[in-house]
């Protein structure tokens, strides 16, 4: 079976900001670059002429929904195309609706070259309506060179490859306030028991533990720690069949992972406010209640959630770490999001920038710069500019072939990435229910099985 169509932008569902779907949203002095504050622009659509080169003269537009710091940095990225092959890049922003700009573009004949698409569903979306372009051999081997075989189907539909991951938001680490854990005389912890017990000891020392944004607009939180202890749990291999429901939410496999996230979300005194106050706190909220009012010492978010410590007074880097979403099981969990880029036209120009999009040399250069991840594998951690990016990449490397993307976010999206329903739903109610498993493993099923017959 092959990735469900998943064109629904859940953002503003997620409270991420503009640009907050995908990777390295990340905010701090010296850290991953913030694009969270990308507001407003148009992305100018301007274009600098190209040099010398095999491809001088020809012009290429590209789009995406990036704006502000993330646009800028892409844009030299481009730039450097544009030296090495002597193209004339244009760049336009599509807005947080892909699908929305390019739909129409596409229904005229008139699509850009290259688009950069936020959801492997959209990218499935374009290819099952044949708007996709195959890419040429050469820019496959580029893929097969650089990315594991999971990542290069991630890009294909129907046998055929059309897109490359260029871009990742990594989703499996726990977000803390060091001095709680020093006051505590606790360490980072690296498996799930350690993490249990770290809390107990936390809390014994006077501090709560957690904060759990399970408010039913950013019960998606939920989701993400599902997965990661899924990922850990039943491996790589039963993740894929679930996500595609070759498996059913029934399975013990499931209940296993409800089990285990029940020892944190089954105790009230582990939550900041306990299970009513958490199934009201919305992502924003539960970030800023652990670093901008001490309420709790750890968090979960992605690299993302930087932006949001950047509102408060805590900086990233001291007041605000980092460590690995600990193991619940044999694998050590690495979840991603990101970007896609897919070409929209025939022509040389486009063929060309995709096969240096998916090259080491896109990725070092945009490394460099700062607010980047990329599962691309000839990109060291020595590349990137900022400590966190180096510990995270780095974790992303040592998991290999093990990394997933986003489990809901393969789902159809009325069950994966629809508030007050399927996923999100039923995950807040185990919250509530923390001792009902086989019911809510039920409910995810029936929700799933309803959603992929849509």
């Amino acid at each position: 079976m092959r990735l469900s169509w998943r064109v629904m932008n859940r953002d503003a569902a997620r409270g991420r900001g503009p640009g907050r779907r995908t990777a390295g949203a990340a905010v701090a002095a010296g850290l991953l670059l913030s694009a969270a504050a990308c507001g407003g622009g148009d992305g100018g659509g301007e274009a600098t002429a190209g040099g010398d080169g095999p491809l001088k003269g020809v012009k290429v537009e590209v789009a995406a929904k990036w704006t502000g710091p993330e646009e800028a940095n892409f844009r030299k990225v481009l730039k450097e195309f544009e030296k090495k092959t002597g193209a004339t890049v244009t760049y336009a922003s599509t807005g947080e609706n892909t699908d929305a700009y390019l739909g129409p573009r596409l229904q005229a004949n008139q699509p850009p070259d290259v688009a950069i698409l936020p959801q492997p569903g959209l990218m499935q979306q374009y290819a099952a309506k044949g708007s996709l372009k195959p890419l040429g051999q050469d820019v496959v081997q580029q893929v097969e060179q650089n990315f594991s075989p999971y990542w290069k189907d991630l890009g294909s539909a129907e046998g055929k490859t059309y897109g490359v991951l260029i871009k990742a938001a990594y989703k499996s680490i726990m977000w803390y306030r060091p001095q709680v854990f020093s006051d505590a005389g606790v360490q980072p912890p690296a498996t799930w028991a350690d993490l249990v017990k770290a809390a107990g000891t936390v809390r014994d020392a006077g501090t709560t533990p957690f904060t759990l944004a399970a408010g039913p607009q950013d019960a998606w939180t939920l989701t993400d720690w599902f997965e990661n202890v899924y990922l850990s749990q039943a491996g790589p291999e039963k993740y894929d069949q679930l996500a595609k429901h070759e498996i059913k939410w029934t399975d013990p496999s499931v209940g296993k992972a409800l089990e285990t996230l029940a020892e944190i979300w089954g105790k009230p005194d582990l939550l900041a406010g306990g299970v009513s106050q958490a199934t009201k706190t919305k992502f924003d909220g539960s970030v800023t209640e652990v670093f901008g009012q001490d309420k709790a010492a750890m968090v979960y978010g992605g690299d993302f959630a930087a932006a949001n410590i950047g509102t408060t007074k805590a900086k990233v880097g001291t007041d605000a770490k980092v460590f690995a979403f600990p193991k619940a099981g044999d694998t050590t969990p690495a979840m991603l999001g990101g970007d896609i880029a897919v070409a929209l036209k025939e022509g040389k120009g486009a063929m060309e920038l995709m096969k240096f999009l998916a090259s080491p040399e896109a990725g070092k250069t945009w490394a460099g710069l700062g607010g980047y991840l990329s599962p691309n594998k000839g990109v060291a951690p020595d590349a990137y500019s900022d400590p966190v990016a180096k510990e995270l990449i780095a974790q992303l490397q040592k998991a290999g072939d093990a990394a997933r993307y986003d489990l809901s976010d393969l789902t159809p999206a009325a069950f994966g990435g629809t508030p007050g329903k399927g996923m999100w739903e039923a995950l807040r109610g185990f919250v509530q229910k923390p001792d009902d498993v086989k019911g809510t493993q039920e409910k995810l099923e029936a929700e799933a099985a309803k959603a992929y017959k849509s």
